[in-house]
């Protein structure tokens, strides 16, 4: 793989896996570079709302209104939740994605609001999901809501 995007998403669901967290990782990218980076820290900080995508948003620091319409792309894991759909489609900023295949998102939401998708089938992704998946199927559970 050569999306240093991307792999800088993995590397962001890998640290969270090493928090004993889940690893879902993501970066906010605006004029080629990362300005925003994270991982989902719900557990780690026991919070309802810090999923990998809000982590980043929230790394990237505070911006003026005009800055999240221009922003190129958020790289990020699996199926997107009512609340990160929301944030996404008030910006209207592209997405791209990559995704355990069992997992299903809101991808047509966001398309019919303008938001590119690219899912891309990542195997170091897919395996490092599984492997939590199957070592932690309750965590995992309660992180998509089931």
């Amino acid at each position: 793989m050569t999306d240093p995007f991307l792999l800088a998403a993995i590397e962001e669901a890998e640290r969270g896996l090493g928090e004993d967290g889940i690893p879902i990782g993501s970066v906010l990218v605006h004029d080629g570079a990362i300005v925003g980076r994270g991982h989902n820290r719900r557990v780690q900080r026991g919070s309802t709302i810090l999923h990998a995508e809000m982590d980043a948003l929230e790394n990237a620091g505070r911006r003026d209104a005009a800055f999240l319409p221009r922003v190129h792309a958020l790289h990020d894991a699996l199926a997107v939740r009512d609340v990160q759909r929301r944030r996404r489609s008030l910006r209207h900023s592209p997405a791209r994605r990559w995704r355990e295949p069992v997992v299903h998102g809101e991808e047509q939401w966001l398309a019919s609001r303008g938001v590119q998708i690219r899912v891309i089938q990542d195997a170091r992704c897919i395996a490092l999901m599984r492997e939590f998946m199957q070592r932690h199927p309750a965590l995992w559970a309660e992180d998509i809501g089931e």
